[in-house]
């Protein structure tokens, strides 16, 4: 029988941590609760959850401080809760690094759906081995490797979320492409997401400050459009 995947559930109110373990250990997930920020970054090293649910208001270190730290040294997905439903709040959560964002009070079913449907996006595919195949795109100064999850920037190993590889891969995959923001959203997230447009934004932002123009390529910007990834 295959181990159970575990999810890390952030939250200083217990009642909703123990109402949320209960509700995914039903789902047949392995949880562990820890209720303050600095509690939460010991646990990702000792319990290497394969998801973190992350409240933002927490004792000591904040949630979006957790999320940053996190994010520095793993690409564990990250799901943020928070009674802050405005626009900014979203954008900075996506921005330091999350998967995605709730926001409370959310309904049960529709937070274990989510957690799903993150693990499937972050799973990378399984080796085929009668498929010998590297889906690998490689430009002057640049390599985006999907078999392995790995890009070579300048010689130089860059550390990128699977979501932000994915996005950087497909774009590069067709050069000159333009894509609209929603076409990038269903090709990257899928037709399942619950999300919007900015998300695409937000991820096209982070792989700028990590992959910046070269002499004859670039990801450019298409007002009114979307993106491509421009090869001169």
């Amino acid at each position: 029988m295959a181990n159970k995947q575990k999810i890390l559930i952030v939250d200083d109110d217990a009642n909703i941590a123990e109402l949320i373990s209960l509700y995914l250990t039903k789902e047949c997930f392995d949880t562990m609760i820890v209720g303050d920020g600095e509690s939460a970054l010991n646990a990702v090293s000792s319990f290497e959850p394969n998801l973190i649910l992350l409240d933002l208001m927490l004792p000591g270190i904040d949630g979006y401080q957790v999320c940053r730290e996190v994010r520095s040294r793993s690409s564990v997905p990250i799901i943020m809760l928070s009674a802050k439903g405005e626009i900014f709040d979203k954008v900075l959560g996506l921005e330091l690094g999350a998967d995605d964002y709730m926001e409370k009070p959310f309904d049960s079913k529709e937070l274990v759906a989510r957690v799903k449907a993150v693990l499937r996006r972050c799973k990378p595919a399984p080796a085929v081995p009668s498929k010998p195949s590297v889906e690998c795109v490689e430009y002057e100064g640049l390599t985006v490797n999907k078999t392995n999850y790995s890009v070579i920037y300048l010689g130089n190993t860059v550390d990128m979320p699977p979501k932000e590889l994915e996005l950087l891969y497909f774009l590069a995959s067709s050069p000159n492409h333009v894509f609209s923001r929603e076409q990038l959203l269903d090709q990257i997230w899928g037709y399942e997401y619950i999300g919007d447009t900015r998300t695409v934004d937000v991820h096209i932002k982070r792989l700028r400050e990590k992959i910046k123009d070269y002499a004859n390529w670039k990801i450019a910007t298409i007002w009114g459009i979307g993106y491509k990834f421009e090869v001169r």
